[in-house]
């Protein structure tokens, strides 16, 4: 009897318990993920979306959407996955959370999946190789070899061309991106790619002779593409998310770390720093590692920095009296201990040393902002820097962040401001352009590299592990 009785007890218990948790409000999927601690994300392995790069993770998308999990107070669960089929599937089925892989928002996709405020505007563009002969219009494609992405925007557009220009015919693959089908055109293994603008606008630094002979679209829209449910709770965050950060001037803050350096660069100069990387860079080469070693910096960083500096040319003398491939001033020489500045080697040891130095007065300060910074004082001395920063802040900017300093840093050649300062005028626009340019140098050189690796060695996009700023 007492057993029957216990028994009825519990099993009115475990009852109870049923129906009020049925009752209870279940939590959203927004609810659900900060309760988790993880936001499920799927990208590409790209320049414009996602790479390890020398200070770690990188690229636009990852920026985004680690400011995103900061903002929700979760940390990011990153998926690389290269195939776009496989990307939309995997959100369609609820695999992810949210695919922020430089994705094109189209009618077709909308379909499936749904997107978030769009976070940039690019435009497709059809690509092919200098020297060539230009395509005039879509109806000359029929006489080349057309090959685009699977599965990708672009390979839609050309299905809508194809309606208005049934002769039109391209060959689709899953097995490389699109910064690699550019390459084959540059290679003359491929006439033609389409590719989008940024993409293109990177990679014209890598291989200038890159040739955009026309858009192919209007211009569209990036954005995160995120699962159709019924709960919309996650994407009216990110929806929140991407439009205030739009407003208060972060999102333009973002993009710029990434595309700013590339605006002004001058793809002209290019073909003559790849010679000079074939040419003269295998003489210095091995003075690049031990100083940079010696100094725990990333070497391609020096070599951009001599680069910039004196084309590689130990004998170089500026107009002020600078000299060497590092140009180093007869004040700096002196306190570095070189006595000969047109020596190569001990140019390049004094350059490294003191680019060290100069990165140890920034400690502190978040990477990559750091290096950049470093390198404005390379050039324009660390005083005018701190001055520049100084300026940032009394301005309501970060002075943390170079994208607020190198606006502050031309006001110093103008009275009004340089007053204010401690250590007066300065050639404030010179900085600028020179770390813009010696990031493109470098980026370059990463990629030179990175290109002549083994085949069977793992070489992640854009990255590689030797010791950095």
């Amino acid at each position: 009897m007492r057993k029957t009785v216990f028994s009825i007890l519990v099993f009115g218990i475990v009852s109870l318990a049923l129906v009020l948790n049925a009752c209870a409000p279940q939590k959203n999927l927004l609810e659900q993920v900060k309760d988790s601690g993880e936001l499920r994300v799927l990208t590409r392995n790209a320049a414009t979306t996602y790479y390890i790069g020398p200070h770690g993770p990188t690229g636009p998308e990852y920026d985004l959407i680690k400011a995103f999990a900061q903002h929700l107070g979760v940390s990011v669960n990153l998926e690389v996955e290269d195939n776009l089929q496989v990307i939309l599937d995997k959100i369609t089925n609820g695999d992810a959370h949210i695919a922020a892989a430089g994705l094109t928002v189209t009618d077709e996709r909308q379909k499936f999946v749904r997107f978030t405020t769009p976070y940039q505007n690019i435009t497709q563009q059809l690509v092919y190789r200098q020297g060539n002969g230009k395509p005039r219009s879509v109806a000359a494609l029929t006489d080349g070899f057309l090959e685009v992405l699977a599965n990708s925007s672009h390979a839609e557009r050309l299905l809508e061309l194809q309606q208005e220009y049934p002769e039109l015919k391209w060959m689709e693959t899953e097995d490389m991106s699109s910064s690699e089908l550019i390459t084959l055109v540059v290679e003359e293994v491929l006439d033609y790619t389409v590719a989008d603008s940024n993409d293109v606008a990177l990679m014209r630094r890598y291989h200038p002779e890159v040739r955009v002979a026309f858009d192919i679209s209007k211009q569209q829209e990036l954005a995160w593409a995120m699962p159709k449910t019924d709960d919309d709770s996650l994407y009216q965050a990110a929806v929140e998310f991407l439009e205030s950060i739009k407003e208060n001037g972060e999102l333009d803050t973002m993009l710029a770390r990434h595309y700013g350096h590339i605006r002004n660069y001058d793809y002209a100069g290019t073909p003559t720093y790849m010679r000079h990387i074939a040419g003269r860079l295998p003489t210095y080469m091995d003075h690049f590692k031990a100083a940079a070693k010696a100094n725990n910096l990333d070497w391609r960083l020096v070599a951009a920095v001599a680069y910039q500096e004196s084309h590689w040319n130990p004998l170089a003398v500026s107009p002020t009296g600078v000299k060497g491939i590092m140009m180093l001033t007869k004040v700096t020489a002196a306190e570095l201990g070189v006595i000969e500045r047109t020596d190569p080697v001990e140019s390049i040891d004094g350059g490294a040393r003191y680019l060290r130095t100069l990165f140890d007065k920034f400690a502190g300060l978040p990477e990559p902002d750091r290096t950049w910074l470093t390198l404005a004082a390379y050039n324009v001395g660390y005083g005018h820097v701190k001055d520049a920063q100084w300026l940032t802040e009394n301005s309501g900017g970060d002075p943390t962040h170079w994208t607020d300093v190198k606006q502050k840093l031309p006001l110093l050649s103008q009275q009004k401001w340089y007053r204010q300062t401690k250590y007066g005028y300065a050639r404030g626009h010179e900085p600028v352009k020179y770390v813009e340019n010696i990031r493109s140098y470098y980026d370059i050189l990463r990629w030179h590299v990175d290109r002549e690796k083994p085949h069977n060695e793992p070489k992640p996009i854009m990255a590689f592990s030797s010791p950095v700023l």
